[in-house]
């Protein structure tokens, strides 16, 4: 007697039943930005970008450049100039404060509090804040965050530590790739192996590595994936030795110090 042909309804419940039983399938990695790509870094305000330029960088109050892989600036371990104040109000907590119990500014930037990331529940709460901006960027349609400031920790006075930053830095990465995002380490070169290997970040954004000859910290870690800036109050002699160095396994951009929009007083803007 030939076997019988199974009836549809039971191999319809076999078929489901090995579905529900098979691994869930990996969320897909994100995309990141292109190998030694135009970079149009316009933290200062967007502008159209030329032709040639494949990644604009922006602030997260602005909207992503149609057409280009677009970065998401986000000042994930301090606060933004101009909302220093209100955050410090709403949030007093989650700011480092001097022995006064005044916020504790950067140095090189006053209008900028450090976040306070030196505990769990601390972190836990500034993920509240800073997840919900990594989240608009994805649902304003960026590709990838940049997070600035991870190197706080080295002007707190010794209120926080590389671990604490490197901790909060993980749960950033995490909040990105849940988005579907990309996202790049900003400075820090003694961080990179850290950021690559441990945090999870995809590429690198690095202000300097030339002046400070740092590049190769980045390059080893990262490889192709790095966005060199140099700025114009350095001399042009830094920009050139990268170009030559490695203008041409990395993405090597000179850009104005206040990184104005085209066609404002100062505007610099060249790539190698």
């Amino acid at each position: 007697m030939r076997p019988r042909r199974p009836r549809l309804g039971l191999l319809a419940l076999v078929v489901a039943g090995l579905l529900l039983i098979q691994p869930a399938a990996a969320s897909a990695a994100p995309l990141l930005p292109p190998a030694n790509g135009v970079l149009d870094y316009q933290l200062g305000g967007a502008y159209a970008p030329a032709s040639s330029v494949t990644i604009v960088d922006r602030d997260r109050t602005d909207a992503p450049a149609a057409g280009r892989y677009s970065i998401c600036y986000v000042n994930a371990f301090q606060t933004q100039p101009g909302e220093s104040a209100a955050f410090a109000k709403r949030h007093p907590e989650l700011l480092v404060t001097r022995a006064d119990g005044k916020p504790l500014a950067d140095p090189g930037w006053p209008d900028e509090y450090l976040f306070d990331v030196s505990t769990a529940a601390k972190r836990t709460a500034l993920l509240a804040i800073v997840g919900a901006w990594i989240d608009g960027c994805a649902e304003d349609g960026f590709d990838a965050v940049e997070a600035d400031n991870l190197d706080s920790y080295t002007r707190s006075g010794g209120r926080l530590t590389k671990s604490q930053a490197l901790a909060f830095a993980t749960l950033l990465t995490a909040r990105a790739h849940r988005s579907g995002l990309a996202i790049g380490q900003k400075n820090g070169a003694d961080l990179a192996a850290a950021g690559k290997g441990t945090v999870g970040f995809d590429f690198a954004v690095v202000e300097e590595c030339q002046v400070y000859d740092e590049c190769a910290a980045y390059t080893d870690v990262y490889g192709r994936q790095v966005y060199e800036i140099e700025y114009t109050d350095n001399g042009r002699s830094a920009y050139s030795e990268a170009c030559a160095a490695q203008g041409r396994s990395i993405s090597v951009t000179l850009r104005d110090r206040d990184v104005v929009p085209r066609g404002a007083p100062g505007y610099v803007n060249r790539h190698c």
